[in-house]
Formats: structure tokens, sequence, C-alpha cells
């Protein structure tokens, strides 16, 4: 963490590598904190040192929303907790949900995994399904299971097949895990496998500090 304003060019190259996320992993390193003072969110960095993803928020505001930015503040997903629901459930909107412009397509519901039982799994994302009659779900969408600990920064994010494509194995797309030299759990490593979207990865990790905040 080099950088924390960095230049304009460099910042558009951070963010190019990371959109086309090909050929190998994208590690970017995850700082629980904003750069509001007095903030809370989240400030995220390629290997470089270059400011790639924020989240911020001002202290005393509602934390049934959250909304990931990149470096120059555009919204890029909402995360929001869904109201009056039986179970822990958020949705991922692509964009800003609460802007008047325009309806933010809804992309996933997710939910914190429940059990009587020991278990490793710790939350489920399934594609959203469409609020328009005819609609569809786009059909290359599909579930993402977590697994592991959020609160020893150590888990994995797996896609799982599609009801049409059993035959094929679920496989990891991301994961989080220490940094080394970090000093405190608000540091530590995002990983993010090639074709895997990294804001994405980043709303995974937004939802299970929604999900096991206190």
């Amino acid at each position: 963490m080099t950088k924390v304003h960095p230049g304009v060019a460099a910042v558009a190259a951070a963010a190019a590598a990371v959109e086309e996320g090909k050929g190998e992993a994208v590690s970017l390193t995850v700082w629980r904190r904003s750069l509001l003072f007095n903030g809370k969110g989240f400030t995220v960095f390629d290997g470089a040192g270059n400011l790639v993803f924020r989240v911020e928020s001002y202290a005393g505001g509602s934390s049934r929303e959250v909304v990931l930015m990149d470096a120059d503040g555009r919204a890029l997903l909402t995360i929001r907790r869904k109201k009056l629901s039986l179970a822990d459930e958020w949705l991922i909107y692509d964009g800003d949900a609460a802007s008047p412009a325009a309806p933010a397509p809804k992309r996933f519901t997710a939910r914190r995994h429940v059990s009587l039982r020991p278990s490793k799994s710790l939350a489920h994302l399934s594609p959203a399904r469409a609020s328009s009659a005819g609609a569809a779900a786009a059909p290359s969408a599909c579930r993402y299971d977590v697994e592991g600990s959020y609160a020893g920064r150590c888990l994995d994010v797996f896609a799982s097949p599609s009801a049409g494509e059993q035959q094929r194995r679920r496989r990891r797309v991301a994961a989080v895990c220490r940094k080394e030299a970090a000093v405190g759990p608000d540091v530590f490593r995002l990983v993010v496998e090639p074709g895997f979207e990294p804001a994405l990865a980043m709303a995974v990790v937004i939802l299970l500090d929604q999900m096991h905040a206190s």
C-alpha cells in the first residue's frame, strides 16, 4: 500500500488490468478502512499500490445499503439487505441501486448459511430472478458458494454448475487470505482467478462483513 492517492494514469491502468482479469490471478490488498475522515468502509489496492475499489460510508449512516465504487467514485455494485425477510438475505445490483435515473438491474440474491450442525459454509449467491414477466436470468449465470472463516480471513469462493451443467465440477474463483506482515485482521489479500469479476469478488467480501457485523 505505497500509494493512497495515485495519479490518473495509474488508476486507469490498474482499473483496466482488474477488469480484464485474464491469463493469471489478480491479487488485491483489502484495507478495512475508508479514506473518509471518521468514516467506515473499504479501500482496495492492486499489487502496485494503486487504488482500485473503495467503499465509503459516513459514521452513523445506514448499513443496509453499501455501494462498491471504482477509484473515480463510479458506482459498480450495490449490496442491499432485504427488508422483511425471514432469513438473512441480501440483494446485489449493478451500479447505484438508489439512482433515480434508471432502475438498477438485480444480479444476485445472497443468503447467509444457517445450520444447526458445524459447517464450513458461510454464504450462497444465486442468480436473481428477472423482475419482469417473460424475462429470464442470463443463462451463463451460476451459483456461488462461500466456505471458510471470515473472522480468520481464510475463505474460498466456488462457482457451482447450473442445473443443466451437472457434469461440470465446481471451481474456485476467488479466495481471501491473510496478508504477509500485516498486523491485525483489517488488512488482507483478495485473490481473484481468471474469468471471475474482481468487483463481484469484492462484493462477496462486503457481504460477509455485513453478515458477521456485530
